[in-house]
């Protein structure tokens, strides 16, 4: 409650106004403690992942590396050229056994769908561990 002091009046008349300065200030400071607070109170799904025992291995077999031209060529490793039909034969004359890891360099303008047939002829023969080999976005921005 508040009054009106004048100099005219010796009476002290009410005025029925609230000041709502604190009250906007309170919340204020209420909304950033629940936009804050809020984010933190969600519940993730809880688990409990299990532990490894074993120590992790390092490959010591090199990749064998694999590339797909642009004229659907493939050449394994850096020089050896082989078509899809002599691929596997090829594989396992390099004694390239199905443990060890194919990776595969496709370029950019080669065909989904031949992609995944010579996916498809490595996993027929056999061969489990195939991985991609992509640039990094700085190497590919410099090219």
């Amino acid at each position: 409650m508040s009054f009106n002091l004048q100099q005219d009046d010796e009476e002290l008349i009410e005025q029925h106004d609230i000041n709502v300065t604190p009250f906007i200030d309170v919340m204020l400071v209420l909304l950033i403690i629940f936009m804050v607070a809020a984010p933190l109170a969600t519940v993730s799904v809880p688990v409990e992942l299990p532990s490894i025992d074993s120590e992790t291995k390092v490959s010591e077999q090199k990749p064998t590396y694999l590339t797909l031209q642009k004229d659907l060529s493939l050449v394994i490793g850096e020089k050896q050229s082989v078509t899809k039909t002599q691929l596997v034969d090829t594989l396992l004359q390099q004694r390239i056994t199905y443990e060890q890891a194919i990776l595969i360099r496709a370029d950019r303008s080669v065909d989904y769908g031949d992609f995944v047939d010579l996916l498809n002829v490595l996993s027929k023969a056999g061969y489990k561990n195939i991985a991609l080999v992509g640039l990094e976005k700085s190497q590919a921005s410099q090219q």
